[in-house]
């Protein structure tokens, strides 16, 4: 396991600043565009829960406007997706510059996707598992429906991968992401704003 795991660190590396060096001019005007739509705030940061519960901050590109109704309160996301934005969430294009958070550490190609910090109290013991490894861009919960099916399922494909790890398991997962971005499907939901929010489990010590 450490040898994959040694391994899979240098092909992530690797991956994300080859991939980076390649994308470069497609992000470059993605930045720009962005910019303009979002006056000036072409990225978009928040904190996740990375391995071990360690939390660190996550870079994608802002899909959203920051509207506010007359309370001060944040409009629907229906509401602030800018058109540049829905676009890049068809393609998956606002993913991109979690490929910075693979060369600081914070993430991998394939594992389980971060989530909120609030989650943390929240989980059973089994569905915190899924800290045990390094998050990734994608996962085998992100091709086996994504925000279609619940909390619990997700969980249990997270759970499935950190058991189950193995090059054999990442290159599938990977073939099936290029495969669900290609024909667009699953791809535009983002990990919390489409999916209703976490309560917990009824059975907490599982």
């Amino acid at each position: 396991m450490e040898l994959y795991l040694s391994i899979k660190r240098f092909f992530d590396f690797l991956a994300a600043l080859v991939g980076l060096i390649i994308v470069s001019p497609l992000l470059l005007t993605l930045i720009i565009v962005l910019a303009i739509s979002n006056n000036g705030k072409p990225f978009f940061y928040q904190t996740r829960t990375g391995i071990n519960g360690r939390l660190f901050t996550i870079i994608k590109l802002k899909t959203m406007n920051d509207k506010t109704d007359k309370d001060g309160n944040l409009l629907p996301v229906i509401y602030r997706i800018t058109k540049m934005g829905n676009f890049c969430r068809k393609y998956s294009l606002d993913e991109i510059p979690q490929l910075i958070n693979i060369l600081k550490g914070d993430m991998s190609l394939v594992g389980p996707r971060p989530l909120l910090p609030k989650y943390l109290p929240l989980y059973n013991k089994r569905q915190n598992r899924r800290h045990e490894v390094i998050p990734g861009i994608t996962g085998w919960a992100q091709v086996n429906g994504r925000n279609a099916i619940s909390w619990e399922e997700k969980f249990e494909f997270d759970v499935y991968y950190v058991d189950n790890q193995s090059f054999l398991l990442d290159l599938k997962i990977i073939f099936k992401t290029i495969d669900k971005v290609i024909s667009r499907k699953d791809v535009n939901n983002s990990d919390n704003d489409d999916m209703p929010i976490f309560t917990g489990t009824k059975e907490r010590n599982i």
